[in-house]
């Protein structure tokens, strides 16, 4: 009872907030509440006629953390929200006055339980910045190293939960009775805030975060990432490696600095080119804020709690949209996004060709240095949803970080021409997946796995041919109830075995010439035993290919 009480108290504070800023037209869409309506008139208005996104900024910073951190999720999915206010929203501000220095000590004794002093010295009490979910102070190890301690808010969770499923309960009220909340598919804008923000909460994962992207550009002469101190970290503390850099938006100190601009704004691109398409790891949350300067020009990052990743797959799509729209080939887009499973299969290409040239075209009227790759992103997101697709996490987080890389790239360098910059490293990058390089990494990757394979194929094969003469090597068939005749059962399993055996012998062959240290382009040079055996399963191979006179 007591729980409901105070939800409701809760629900009443965001309703006086939204009606103040003139909002109540969103409750309004909601018909379980229409008949209430009239109680939101005893609420204090604002006189000013402000557009609806400045409104709905300030009211979020009004009703707190939690709904400061909606805002900014909300500013990052222009595919689903208008821009006047996924514009507003970008503007969020997530600073919260700091809790008391002495508070942090007391939660940092209780992390450690032991004294501070066993791991830190020269805390100090007031903070460097203060957010919605934790506090960064300064500190040093107790060899002298500058580090920065992050502490979580105390009693945050609890506050969390609240918010959230308050949100929630809003949200499928909003879907079940309104077309617009359905359209902006508010449930699952919840859903994906909440993983976030939980993410959030836990230190011992940022750090890990840290690590891994540390681990990935150790060697680089473009990005620094602090080292984590894991003996002194706690899932709600996290010690690392203090940095001194200017931040990226003091143009100004930059150029002092003796630091090219054109050069740096370059290597960001190149930055987030290399975490998406060679890691398929990225820092999804690269604003102003969380990247430095260093002295000798390379960049330096914090702020590990929100990372993305990109499956093989998605890199593969990605890398061919990208290629593929800024030669102007629409069916080549939208065939590659009907191939990696964005939209139905069984959606036209040639009306989704259409949709997407209609959208598309008229951006090439610009100059290319003009041309916003997240904005050509959100633009093909926002056709495909019109074919029922659904957008992935990871594919909101890659357009999000892309549009702050862009945004940065062209502060430092108003004539910036990504094209220029980001075609060289896409290409480069198919010729290192796709090329003969790649199929020889693959090769000597699998070549352990196939060398411990390699005795026991005679005996396979024997069992495959023993079974085939015997008339035991059935196929499996989608349909059970779908009779298959006599010969052509027999043709399939002849068909199989040639497979099987074709197969095996190109391995074979691909194998023994690449422990020898051969190449496809040294193929001419490649011992005899490797020919033959390749030549031999390759005439397998096509003896089992299904040809119209088996039908």
């Amino acid at each position: 009872m007591f729980g409901q009480l105070t939800q409701f108290a809760h629900l009443l504070r965001i309703v006086r907030v939204l009606a103040h800023h003139n909002l109540d037209e969103y409750l309004a869409t909601i018909a379980p509440l229409k008949p209430y309506l009239f109680l939101l008139h005893i609420f204090p208005r604002r006189k000013d006629d402000a557009p609806r996104g400045q409104r709905l900024r300030e009211a979020l910073q009004e009703l707190g953390p939690v709904f400061v951190k909606l805002g900014q999720m909300m500013s990052t999915r222009p595919d689903l929200i208008p821009d006047d206010i996924a514009e507003e929203l970008s503007l969020l501000q997530d600073q919260v006055p700091p809790f008391p220095g002495d508070q942090a000590l007391l939660i940092l004794e209780q992390a450690y339980e032991e004294p501070v002093s066993h791991h830190l010295v020269d805390f100090k009490l007031e903070p460097l910045a203060s957010a919605s979910v934790a506090q960064v102070h300064d500190a040093r190890l107790n060899d002298g190293t500058e580090v920065i301690v992050k502490i979580l808010r105390p009693g945050l969770e609890p506050v969390i939960e609240s918010d959230i499923d308050l949100l929630f309960m809003l949200a499928r009220m909003g879907e079940k009775y309104s077309a617009d909340f359905r359209r902006l598919r508010a449930v699952e804008v919840i859903e994906e805030y909440s993983k976030t923000i939980h993410d959030e909460l836990d230190l011992m994962r940022e750090a890990a975060n840290a690590s891994q992207l540390r681990h990935n550009f150790s060697t680089s002469p473009l990005l620094y990432v602090p080292e984590v101190y894991f003996d002194h970290t706690r899932t709600n503390v996290m010690v690392m490696e203090k940095i001194h850099g200017t931040t990226v938006t003091k143009v100004d100190t930059l150029v002092e600095n003796g630091i090219d601009l054109q050069q740096l704004s370059h290597s960001g691109v190149e930055i987030f080119y290399t975490q998406v398409f060679r890691d398929g790891f990225f820092h999804a949350d690269m604003h102003p804020g969380n990247i430095f300067v260093l002295d000798d020009g390379r960049y330096a990052a914090v702020d590990f709690g929100i990372m993305g990743t990109i499956s093989d797959i998605d890199k593969h799509f990605l890398a061919e949209n990208f290629l593929a729209f800024f030669n102007h080939d629409y069916r080549r887009v939208a065939q590659a996004q009907i191939d990696a499973g964005w939209v139905p299969e069984g959606t036209r290409v040639d009306e989704f060709e259409s949709a997407i040239r209609s959208v598309c075209e008229p951006i090439f009227a610009k100059p290319l240095c003009e041309i916003s790759f997240g904005r050509v992103l959100v633009r093909l997101f926002r056709v495909a949803r019109r074919f029922n697709m659904e957008i992935q996490p990871q594919l909101v987080l890659l357009e999000k970080t892309l549009l702050y890389v862009e945004g940065l790239g062209r502060q430092l360098d108003p004539q910036l021409n990504l094209w220029d910059t980001a075609k060289p490293y896409l290409e480069q990058w198919a010729r290192q997946e796709y090329g003969p390089k790649a199929f020889i990494k693959e090769i000597r990757r699998q070549a352990p796995m196939w060398w411990k394979m390699g005795p026991r194929m005679p005996v396979l094969i024997h069992n495959v041919l023993e079974q085939a003469s015997r008339g035991e090597l059935q196929l499996t068939q989608p349909d059970e109830n779908l009779k298959q005749l006599s010969d052509e059962t027999r043709r399939g399993q002849k068909r199989l075995f040639h497979a099987i055996v074709g197969s095996a012998l190109l391995i074979s062959a691909a194998l023994l010439a690449a422990l020898d240290g051969y190449t496809p382009i040294m193929a001419g040079i490649a011992p005899l035993s490797s020919w033959l055996l390749g030549g031999l399963g390759a005439l397998l191979l096509f003896v089992s290919w299904p040809s119209n006179r088996n039908k």
